[in-house]
C-alpha cells in the first residue's frame, strides 16, 4: 500500500474517531439533560456515517485481496465501537465518582 493511501486510511480513522465521540457524547448529554443544539447533533451523526461512507468508497476501489478489504473495514467498525465504549466507561465512572462520595 502506497504512503499516501495509508495516510487516506489513518486520516479516515482519526476522522471517524472524532465523530463518533461527539455523537456518544452528544446522546449523552441529551439523556442527562444538558443543553444540546440540534446542529451539533445532525453535524456528529452526519460527519459519523460520512466516515464510514468514505472508508467504504476508499475500501471498493483499492487493490487489495477482498480478505484485507475485510480485516480492514471490520478493525474501523471495532475501533469506532471500542471510542464509544471507553467515552461512554469513562463518563459512567466519573458520575460514581461524584455521587458515591
Amino acid at each position: 500500500m502506497l504512503l499516501n493511501e495509508r495516510g487516506y486510511y489513518f486520516v479516515i480513522l482519526l476522522f471517524g474517531l472524532f465523530s463518533v465521540i461527539s455523537v456518544q457524547k452528544a446522546v449523552r448529554d441529551k439523556q442527562e439533560g444538558i443543553a444540546v443544539t440540534d446542529l451539533y447533533y445532525g453535524i456528529s451523526w452526519f460527519v459519523s456515517i460520512a466516515s464510514i461512507v468514505l472508508l467504504v468508497i476508499g475500501l471498493w476501489n483499492a487493490d487489495l485481496w477482498p480478505s484485507e478489504k475485510g480485516f480492514y473495514g471490520m478493525s474501523f467498525l471495532l475501533s469506532l465501537f471500542a471510542a464509544i465504549a471507553v467515552q461512554k466507561n469513562t463518563r459512567d465512572v466519573a458520575f460514581i465518582d461524584e455521587n458515591w462520595k
